[in-house]
């Protein structure tokens, strides 16, 4: 998978834009606040149709302006033209101008693999965080997964709000209530299942990329979850004995949505042990991992943005990352400077200078 052009219009700070990227490795460099991470993020918009970035959608719409544009002509098999139109009242996608209504639809079509200095929280900050990563990287290959999730969150509003209900009428017993908790266990255990097979697809390449980034120790994720490894009548007994808990409480206690996971390194939690330089070396093994699960499970390869890898990382581990990406990968790399890269890397790769919103192909 490859993306060969993108168009932009009133995006962030480029007013308008059309540049062709080479297919292999693509170097985006400037000074910091030129554009470059807004580009980078425009490709991933059209594959998630979000951004990575904190804020709502419309915070990508240029200033002083109504809507913004974002294009992409993209190959897979064949060669489509992906087109996503932001403004204030919502969004319009459309595949080769054929409009798209479901999100299912549309974002297991494009896969990207994205690494941002900012997926550092994956290790530092809450289960919330690292739910949503599992969430955003299994949608992006698997379709029933988004239909399953969409499913869950709307069965665990509705249960939360009859326990409300049953709380303020101090009810301890319902038919309905039971009906809600085994639909609500169904859909989970199918999530908690999709969920535990994708990280031990992920620990099926962790271990050894890591060593090779690293050369030392070994790395692999512990998944948490409160359904894992429990059978359905396991778990509605368990919902059972703490009912009176939960209509007290007023909400759900027990499911996928406080699920977690975490890095495993020589036996010890990354979070709690390593530098930052190893849980950096950590997040960017999980996704060189993901490289190879999309190759396994979709047979392709999806386009690869690293956004700022050069920092906080000597040249031995720059070098032993690159070593590990597949010259047939299409790779956006951004930096601040050109001149501490490796020149057998600028050799082969298309290099795009960034200033002030305005891009100069070299």
């Amino acid at each position: 998978m490859k993306i060969s052009r993108l168009k932009l219009l009133n995006y962030r700070n480029y007013e308008t834009l059309d540049l062709n990227f080479g297919p292999h490795t693509n170097i985006i460099y400037g000074k910091n606040g030129m554009g470059k991470t807004n580009l980078i993020e425009a490709i991933y918009i059209l594959g998630f149709t979000k951004t990575f970035r904190p804020g709502l959608d419309n915070v990508v719409i240029k200033k002083g302006k109504n809507i913004a544009k974002i294009e992409g002509l993209i190959q897979d098999t064949i060669i489509n033209n992906y087109k996503i139109v932001i403004s204030d009242t919502g969004k319009t996608i459309k595949v080769d101008n054929t409009k798209v209504s479901k999100m299912s639809d549309y974002i297991t079509k494009v896969n990207i693999i994205l690494f941002n200095p900012d997926d550092l929280k994956i290790i530092k900050d809450t289960p919330m965080t690292r739910r949503r990563l599992l969430n955003i990287e299994i949608s992006n290959i698997n379709k029933e997964y988004v239909i399953l999730l969409t499913n869950y969150n709307k069965l665990l509003k509705q249960r939360n709000a009859y326990l409300k209900a049953m709380s303020k009428k101090n009810l301890m017993t319902s038919d309905f209530l039971n009906i809600l908790t085994e639909q609500l266990v169904d859909t989970g255990l199918k999530i908690v299942d999709i969920r535990k097979n994708f990280l031990a697809s992920i620990n099926q390449y962790l271990g050894s990329i890591y060593n090779k980034i690293t050369h030392k120790g070994s790395l692999s994720i512990n998944y948490l979850s409160e359904f894992k490894d429990k059978t359905k009548p396991d778990i509605l007994n368990m919902y059972h004995k703490n009912i009176s808990r939960e209509i007290i409480m007023g909400k759900t206690l027990f499911g996928p949505q406080h699920d977690d996971f975490e890095f495993i390194t020589s036996g010890e939690i990354v979070k709690v042990h390593s530098s930052s330089g190893e849980q950096k070396n950590s997040v960017i093994a999980f996704k060189l991992a993901e490289i190879k699960n999309i190759e396994d499970t979709l047979n392709k390869k999806p386009i690869l943005i690293l956004d700022d890898l050069f920092s906080e990382l000597d040249q031995e581990k720059i070098g032993n990352i690159l070593e590990l990406i597949d010259d047939d990968l299409q790779t956006f790399i951004t930096t601040t400077e050109i001149d501490f890269v490796n020149p057998k890397l600028l050799a082969k790769s298309k290099l795009y200078h960034v200033t002030n919103g305005e891009i100069k192909e070299e």
